[in-house]
Parts: C-alpha cells; sequence; structure tokens
C-alpha cells in the first residue's frame, strides 16, 4: 500500500513536471515575422495549388509572373508552414509522454512492487473458511447412566441467493410445511454468517429430504446435511441438573471468555450442567475452505477440517435415585398430570453425600423437557412454561426457590443456645400454649396449643416445641448490647450462618439464591420508606428462632446445612464427578471440599444428635413410608417442619440423614404449599432415602422416563391449617 502511494505521487510529479517544461518552451519559441534585407535570398513560398501560368497575375498578392514561370520578388516573406505546427507536436508527444509513462510507472508498481500484495487480495476475495459446529460432549451419571448424548439429525439448508427466488422459497414452505414468510426470513438471517448456509428445517423428515433430493433441479441453492443435536433418553429426567442448549446470543457473544471461540450460529448451554460447564462441553469447530463469487455466495467447497467433540462429563447423579425422587414429586403434586389435584404445587429434593458433597439427586416439581429448547424455543412453548397457571416449571427450586425454614432451623438454633448457655442437657421449661415471654400482650402460641407441659431441650426438639425456643430467643434479644447485655444483637444470627445459610453454597449451578437471614439492620434497610416498621423487637428473634418470619432459605443449603450437623463439616455441594476427553481418559476429578468447620462443642452436637434419632417414629406416615424400603425408622435422623406463608398454604419440611453413627445419606423435601411436614414431606423424602440405600447395595437400578410439564392446574385452595411440627 505504501509502495502504491509512493508510485502514485512520483508519476504525479513527472507529468506536473512534463506540462511545465512544456510550457516554459513554447513561451520561448513562438512563432516570429522575418524581413527583408539587401543581399539576402528570401525564403519563397510555394503555391499549395501548384505553379501559377506565365503571365498569369496573382491577384491576391497585386504582383506579376515571369513567363518563365517564377515569382517576382516580394518585400516580405513568411516561414515553412511546418515551423508553425511544430510546437504543438512537441507539446502532444509531451503529453503522451506523461501519460504513458504514469500507465507505465503503475503497471511496474501493481506487477512488480505489489504483486505479491493483489495476489492475496484476490486469494482473499476468492475464497473463504467458514467455521462448522463442533458436537458437544456426552452427560451420564456416576455410574455410566447416558443422560445427555448427540444424535444426528438431517438439516436443510440453503444458500443466502435462495432467499430472491421465489419458486424455490415457496416450494421449501410446501414441502416441509413451515410458512413462506418463515422460510424466507430464516434464509435471511445471517446470525450465522454472511457466507454460511441458512439453516431452513432442523430435524426435518425423512420423507421431506427425500422429495428434496430427488427434485434438485427445482431446488437450486438447497442442501440437506446431517447435524448432530441434543438427545434425552429419559426425556424430563434431570432436567434442572442438565440444563439445556440453543443458539448463542449477541448478548452472550459479547461476554464469552477469552479462552472460548464462539461465532454466531454456535449451540451454547443456557442453563444447568449445560451452561456452567459449556467450556468443557463444547468442541472445537471444524473449517470449511470455500470459493465464493463476486456476489460472496459460495461457489466450491475446496477443503474441510472435521470438527473435534467436546469433552464427556460424568455427574455425581445417581440415576436411578434421581427417577424416584421425580416419581415422587410428580406422584404427590399432580397424580393426574395437573396440578392442585394432589398435595402442593410444587416442589424439591435434594440428597446429598455427608461424606464427600456429591449430589446424588436434585429434583424440582414442576419440571421440563430440556428437548423442546433444541434449536431454539417456540414461542408457545416458551409461554407454557412461563405462566403462573403452569406454576413455572423453569424454576428450579431446589437451589432457587427459597422458603421459611420451619422447625427444620431449631437444629441449628438449639446449638446456638447451648454455646451461650441459654440452654442445656438439664435446663426445662414449661409450655402451656401460649407465650408472652416480654410482657406485650402481643401472645404468641406453640403449634400445639393444648401445651406440652414442661420439657427439656432434646424432648423440645422432639416435639418441635416452639415455647422452648421462644424462651431462647428472649435471653439472645436480652443479652444483647442494644438491651444493655454483653453479646452480639446478631449473635443468634451468627451461629446460623455457620451452618451456610445467608449465603449460596457454591454448587456448580448458576442461578443459586443466598437466601436470607434477617438482622436489625436487613429490616431497618427493608423497610426504609417506613422507619417505625423498620424497628427490631424480641418479636422478630422468637420468629427466627423457630424459622418462620422473614427468614428464607433453599432446599439445598438445609441439606448441606443437616450434612454438617450430621458431620461437624460444613462440605462444599458438587455435581461433576470426572471430565473426560475424547480418549475417555479422565482429566479432571473433583473430590470433597471442606468450606468450614463450625465452632461447635462435641458434646453439643451429642445432644442434638440424640434428639434427632427421635423425630422420625413419632410420624406414623414417615413410619410407614421407611417400611416400604424395608428401612428401620429408628436408624434415622430427621426433623420435620411446617413453614407459613401469608395468603398461601404451608410449607412443608422433611430433612433426614442415615446412618446415625456414620453419617452419609442426606435428604431434603420440601412441598410447597403442602401442608404439614410429617404427613406430606416426610413420606417423600424416606422413600427417596430407601431407594438411595437400595442403589447402594445393589438391589435398585431402574431408570425411566420422566415426562415435562404440560402446563395444566386447577385452582389451588390450600388455606394454611393448623401446624402439627
Amino acid at each position: 500500500m505504501l509502495v502504491g502511494i509512493i508510485v502514485g505521487i512520483i508519476t504525479l510529479v513527472l507529468v506536473l513536471a512534463g506540462i511545465v517544461a512544456f510550457f516554459a518552451w513554447r513561451s520561448r519559441k513562438g512563432e516570429k515575422v522575418k524581413s527583408t534585407a539587401p543581399g539576402h535570398d528570401p525564403v519563397r513560398s510555394i503555391n499549395s495549388m501548384g505553379i501559377l501560368s506565365a503571365g498569369q497575375k496573382d491577384e491576391g498578392k497585386g504582383s506579376h509572373i515571369a513567363s518563365s514561370g517564377t515569382r517576382a520578388p516580394a518585400e516580405t516573406t513568411t516561414g515553412r508552414p511546418s515551423e508553425a505546427l511544430r510546437p504543438r507536436f512537441v507539446a502532444a508527444g509531451v503529453l503522451a509522454a506523461a501519460v504513458f509513462g504514469s500507465l507505465t510507472a503503475k503497471l511496474w508498481s501493481m506487477q512488480v512492487l505489489s504483486a505479491s500484495q493483489y495476489r492475496n487480495e484476490a486469494i482473499q476475495n476468492k475464497y473463504t473458511t467458514i467455521a462448522t459446529p463442533a458436537p458437544r460432549g456426552l452427560i451420564y451419571d456416576s455410574n455410566g447412566v447416558l443422560l445427555v448424548k448427540n444424535r444426528t439429525a438431517l438439516t436443510v439448508l440453503a444458500d443466502a441467493s435462495v432467499a430472491e427466488d421465489h419458486d424455490v422459497v415457496q416450494r421449501l414452505s410446501t414441502v416441509l410445511g413451515i410458512p413462506f414468510n418463515i422460510v424466507k426470513s430464516r434464509i435471511k438471517d445471517q446470525s450465522s454468517g454472511a457466507q454460511n448456509q441458512r439453516v431452513v428445517a432442523s430435524d426435518a423428515r425423512q420423507r421431506d429430504v427425500a422429495y428434496i433430493a430427488e427434485h434438485s433441479d427445482a431446488f437450486k441453492g438447497v442442501t440437506v446435511q446431517e447435524r448432530t443435536i441434543r438427545d434425552y433418553p429419559y426425556g424430563a429426567l434431570a432436567a434442572h441438573v442438565l440444563g439445556y442448549t440453543g443458539p448463542v446470543s449477541e448478548d452472550e457473544l459479547a461476554t464469552v471468555s477469552a479462552n472460548r471461540k464462539i461465532e454466531l450460529g454456535d449451540t451454547v448451554g443456557k442453563s444447568g450442567i449445560e451452561a456452567y460447564y459449556d467450556n468443557l462441553l463444547a468442541g472445537d469447530h471444524g473449517m470449511r475452505r470455500v470459493v465464493v463469487d463476486s456476489q460472496g455466495r459460495v461457489v466450491e467447497v475446496e477443503s474441510e477440517t472435521p470438527s473435534t467433540r467436546g469433552n464427556d462429563i460424568m455427574l455425581t447423579i445417581k440415576a436411578p435415585v434421581q427417577y424416584v425422587a421425580e416419581k415422587e414429586l410428580a406422584g404427590l403434586i399432580a397424580p393426574s398430570g395437573i396440578i392442585g389435584k394432589g398435595q402442593g404445587v410444587g416442589g424439591a429434593i435434594v440428597a446429598i453425600d455427608a461424606e464427600d458433597g456429591s449430589i446424588a439427586a436434585l429434583a424440582s416439581y414442576p419440571t421440563f423437557e430440556p428437548a423442546k429448547f433444541t434449536g431454539g424455543v417456540s414461542q408457545d412453548v416458551w409461554d407454557l412454561y412461563s405462566t403462573a397457571e403452569s406454576y413455572y416449571p423453569m424454576l428450579n427450586r431446589a437451589v432457587s426457590g427459597t422458603y421459611p425454614a420451619a422447625s427444620t432451623y431449631k437444629a441449628y438454633t438449639s446449638l446456638a443456645g447451648l454455646k451461650y448457655g441459654f440452654a442445656s442437657s438439664t435446663k426445662e421449661w414449661n409450655c402451656t400454649g401460649a407465650w408472652d415471654g416480654f410482657g406485650t400482650g402481643d401472645v404468641q402460641h406453640c403449634w400445639y396449643l393444648s401445651g406440652h407441659g414442661y420439657l427439656n431441650l432434646t424432648e423440645g426438639i422432639r416435639y418441635s416445641c416452639d415455647v422452648v425456643f421462644y424462651e431462647i430467643a428472649k435471653d439472645f434479644f436480652l443479652a444483647g448490647k442494644s438491651q444493655g447485655g454483653t453479646i452480639s444483637d446478631t449473635a443468634l444470627q451468627e451461629e446460623i450462618a455457620m451452618f451456610g445459610f445467608g449465603r449460596t453454597t457454591g454448587i456448580d449451578l448458576l442461578g443459586e439464591e443466598p437466601g436470607r437471614i434477617p438482622t436489625p439492620e436487613w429490616k431497618a434497610q427493608h423497610w426504609t420508606d417506613v422507619p417505625a416498621a423498620g424497628l427490631w423487637f424480641g418479636g422478630d428473634l422468637t420468629n427466627l428462632v423457630i424459622g418462620q418470619g422473614d427468614c428464607l432459605i433453599t432446599p439445598l443449603q438445609n441439606a448441606v446445612g443437616y450434612a454438617a450437623v450430621a458431620t461437624g463439616s460444613l462440605l462444599k455441594p458438587h455435581l461433576l464427578k470426572e471430565v473426560r476427553n475424547s480418549e475417555s481418559e479422565p482429566v479432571i476429578s473433583v473430590g470433597r471440599e471442606v468450606v468450614s468447620v463450625p465452632d461447635v462443642a462435641p458434646e453439643n452436637y451429642k445432644l442434638v444428635r440424640d434428639a434427632l434419632k427421635l423425630v422420625a417414629a413419632d410420624a406414623d406416615k414417615v413410619v410407614g413410608a421407611c417400611e416400604d424400603y424395608d428401612l428401620d425408622v429408628t436408624t434415622i435422623s430427621s426433623k420435620t417442619g411446617t413453614g407459613e406463608v401469608a395468603g398461601k398454604g404451608d410449607v412443608a419440611w422433611f430433612v433426614c440423614y442415615y446412618p446415625q453413627d456414620k453419617p452419609k445419606y442426606v435428604v431434603a423435601t420440601c412441598i410447597e404449599q403442602g401442608g404439614g411436614g410429617a404427613q406430606t414431606a416426610g413420606p417423600v423424602g424416606a422413600h427417596v432415602l430407601g431407594a438411595w440405600i437400595k442403589h447402594e447395595k445393589g438391589e435398585l437400578d431402574e431408570v425411566g422416563r420422566v415426562a415435562g410439564s404440560n402446563g395444566k392446574s386447577v385452582e389451588v385452595k390450600f388455606g394454611s391449617a393448623a401446624r402439627s411440627d
């Protein structure tokens, strides 16, 4: 480019110099008229028409011609005609020389100096490299059950120029059964690149493809390729864990990491494991080197490099346990496929290994089918999954649903009371069914309105007596610095937070909610516009201590928290077991990761754990559920809870772990608007625990297909029933 500019400047200088030289020469060599001097032989002019006859008078000059045919001498004479034309010939020559010199210099520049540059640019204009999509890696459960695979699908593609051929577009519309305008808009869509062929139909029917192939002359510019798309052998099984894929958006392209190459038209993970480990699952693009015409249309494929499939992922999920969890939720909430005809409107189950933090099952209901999102979700499906009537199947209630913890909080608040001396193994409280410990006249009640009588802490946990915990909360409040005491006003909250509440657990899924532990600062900020409502009272702590009021937790947090109560270590939950490359060699493995060790005395743990051993045996439905799986109810530790929500039905909770002496299996169950914990959530959680134990023994391996939500529901008339735990 620089050489061309220099040559152009030189050429321009030469042309200007030639023109200046010409005008200078012309000014010096202008025409001159000569006079006749004595003795000088004047220049004779020759008549252009020939020699005049003798005696003929040259009338034009007024002179006579001699008989010999010669002209008489004239007084003056002019130069030859060629002398007058010479300057013009010279000027024309100079100009021609300048023009041809300029052309010669330019040709020399193009053919000699810039030859390689123009050759490269010509090749670039002729050839274009197009990236071809790569198959994504496969996803397995912990034992090698294939949960997500790829299958070959017939894809109808069209060149960009086809959009201008009305007849071909009309034929495609008729054969594929897609409206004309949609076919045309898909062909005009440049999101996959200007030279890339446009996808007209994914996963096309065999008969449609056969017709196009048989009548190729009528479908010029249309081709059919075999491409891989995501396939889910078990339907909606573990949908919220696996997630779904879709075409990359422009917003996602703008935020892509530096080590990831994504182009418009690529498929990327949108949720779940597909999104969280997208970099691992995505393969390397293939490359097609194509010849294009002056309009940028592909006319020939010169070479092609195949793409490379992404890494395979093995999860910690155990498919048979996951299958039981999803069946239990669907059977309870929508036994006929319609929400509102069972118990509850939604629910979640989390089964976590207390030894290493691996997730054996993570289920949320209602659920969805990831296959409906392959290649892009239709508006009808999106609307179906995004309505209040369908109860939002896309919501992962296990990690993003927040609920009052209810009496399951009592395990954590018991440990807090024991640490500060507000509870002990010998201290007792009298439950009359009603409590007004602050003397304000604002009476709070125990769920057992008749009263439990005198209880110690072990009995308070076993029977879930609220009054016992009201007393513990009162002691925390009065001992706070704002009340003249010596401990922090948020001492109770700090003890609860040691078990992972109020923050995310760090699980390898997007969209996890941190929940909430209400504090005086939080309440003041929450009620900024109504300062009087933002004051902190003793009643706020009495609500918090039993898991009611403004506290919110996720089912995952409760599972992680009880695993910590059972073992003494707060673990980071994880879904990834290992990553394998294209040669099926493990390249990444994930194991146990301790987040923290709560500051709890061993004797305090023992008191609470002993109390949790007694809970399940008092719930008849839990006992029956354990018998269904030959599980001795006295060998499991558990806690039930019933969370009250204004204007809605109660939230049912059941959390358990097994075995008691060396805890490994932890299951947390939450049923939204499900009623009492022992009656509704208890049997479901016990069934999942029993199925997990049987699976570990090699006695349960069934995995079946799970149906996604159909979006149907009837009006739910659940009121807040009297609590029973």
